[in-house]
Formats: structure tokens, C-alpha cells, sequence
């Protein structure tokens, strides 16, 4: 490969790096054609894009981006790179697509989310973490909660006078 494909591939995984908030770092050799087609179909329908690199492009691209070396580690065999906004998307592909799979790949190297480094073994870990989305829908519910509350409570109240006084002036 000449040096200035290797800049132009540098230069693009850059700009998908500045692109999207959060990364991870997998192996998904192994898969057939179909499997990787189904892979490729999974994370576009849920906006997760997947880049396969090689490791010492792709080192060199977070090289420029800033320090993530706790990821250089996993820069090892072969490297698909799943790029998303939000943080567990990537993580819940990964653990629904292995466990429907024979191969059981792909399997995650690394991840960079939330402006965290996580290691293969945490998987689990990123599938609980909830998305922006997800935390504005839960504070949300929980500010509406009070307010239900005393609305229900001042309507059955209401409804009960209601009815006391119903009852008192018939007789």
C-alpha cells in the first residue's frame, strides 16, 4: 500500500473518530458471508456504523485524536471498529449478534465510552449503561410522579366531598 493511501485511510478514520462520540473495538473474523451481511445489516439499522481497519492504521488515527493508548492492547489480529452516538448500542449488537451465531463472534476487544476505556471482559457492564435518551425518559418519569400524585389525590378527594355532601343533604 502507498503512503498516501495509508494517509487518506488515516485521515478517514480520524474523521469517523471526531464523527462519533463512542467506539468499540471488536473481532468478528470467522463470520461467513451471510453472518457478516446480517452483522452489516444489524448495526445500519440501529445507526451503528461499522468500519473494519488495520490495527496500525487505525493506532495511528487515535494517535492524532488524543491518548488512547488503554486501547492499543486490543489492536491485535483481526479488527472491526463499531462507531456510534449512543453508548450502548454497540455493546447490545454485539451481545444479541454472538449469542445467534455458531462462531459466537463478533467478541469485544475494547471500548471507548463516555469518555471511559472498558476491556473485553465488561461487557455486561456496557449493556447497562443507559443511553442520554434513556436517563432524560427516567428523569422525566420521576418529575411527573409527585405531580400525578397530588393531581389523583385532590380529584378522588374531590369526589368524596362530592359524595359526603351528596349523601348529608339527601338526607
Amino acid at each position: 500500500m502507498k503512503k498516501e493511501d495509508k494517509s487518506a485511510i488515516i485521515e478517514q478514520l480520524t474523521g469517523l473518530l471526531n464523527e462519533y462520540n463512542h467506539f468499540y473495538v471488536a473481532d468478528a473474523s470467522g463470520l461467513n458471508a451471510e453472518e457478516t451481511s446480517n452483522l452489516r445489516r444489524a448495526c445500519f439499522g440501529q445507526d451503528i456504523k461499522l468500519v473494519v481497519a488495520k490495527n496500525t492504521l487505525l493506532k495511528k488515527a487515535l494517535e492524532s485524536k488524543g491518548d488512547f493508548s488503554p486501547i492499543f492492547n486490543a489492536l491485535e489480529g483481526p479488527t472491526a471498529i463499531l462507531l456510534s452516538n449512543v453508548g450502548n448500542a454497540p455493546a447490545k449488537l454485539i451481545k444479541d449478534f454472538s449469542g445467534k451465531n455458531k462462531a459466537g463472534k463478533p467478541v469485544l476487544k475494547a471500548a471507548y465510552v463516555e469518555e471511559s476505556f472498558y476491556g473485553a471482559d465488561q461487557l455486561d457492564a456496557l449493556v447497562a449503561i443507559k443511553s442520554k435518551n434513556e436517563l432524560i425518559a427516567d428523569v422525566i418519569a420521576l418529575l411527573q410522579s409527585p405531580a400525578k400524585n397530588v393531581l389523583s389525590a385532590l380529584q378522588s378527594s374531590g369526589s368524596t366531598i362530592h359524595g359526603v355532601l351528596k349523601t348529608l343533604s339527601e338526607r
